[in-house]
């Protein structure tokens, strides 16, 4: 095994893609990738929902108590700065973005911290609305465009958390440096 067997063992076992699960529509695709890519997938659910775990090795199901955001927390207490998390809740995407970690929508959409603040305002607005009694709408149903704009973002976020990971991993941790000049 060389020096590049290693590191690709590393970065592999560094970046895990989480799942908000309950309301995934693109979980099948996303094990189709993970698979792949060799990369580990975790589907976190509070069990609202029956979740069939698609009996690979690289998928674990995570089941958490039954409160309203047990989910998006037990996510946000795991995620990194080299992982990739898949959910349509815009606030646990923002929560994600603060650790540092990668979003991306069912739909395709990328979660970034210059997209995020529009989107958390326009969601305080449908609220909003609906506390007046406003009937607003929900989401779409996925079409085949949608999956396709999604398996692209989510290609392009897997390959920036690995990158990430790889540089991390070669990296030395400011405590493992050695500073030349004054001091003991």
């Amino acid at each position: 095994m060389g020096m590049a067997d290693v590191l690709s063992h590393r970065v592999r076992s560094l970046t895990e893609i989480y799942v908000d699960g309950d309301a995934c529509p693109v979980r099948e695709e996303i094990y189709r990738v993970a698979t792949r890519l060799r990369l580990n997938v975790l589907v976190v659910s509070n069990g609202s929902r029956p979740i069939r775990p698609p009996g690979t090795t690289n998928v674990r199901m995570v089941l958490v108590g039954d409160s309203a955001d047990a989910a998006d927390d037990w996510i946000v207490e795991h995620i990194s700065a080299v992982d990739v998390c898949v959910t349509s809740d815009i606030p646990l995407a923002s929560r994600c973005l603060k650790k540092g970690a990668r979003v991306v929508s069912p739909t395709g959409k990328q979660w970034t911290q210059a997209n995020i603040g529009n989107a958390l305002a326009g969601r305080e607005i449908a609220q909003y609305l609906r506390e007046l009694g406003a009937t607003t709408r929900g989401p779409a149903p996925l079409t085949k465009r949608d999956r396709s704009l999604f398996l692209s973002a989510f290609d392009t976020a897997l390959q920036a958390a690995l990158r990430e990971a790889s540089l991390s991993a070669v990296s030395p941790q400011p405590s493992q440096l050695k500073y030349k000049g004054a001091g003991p």
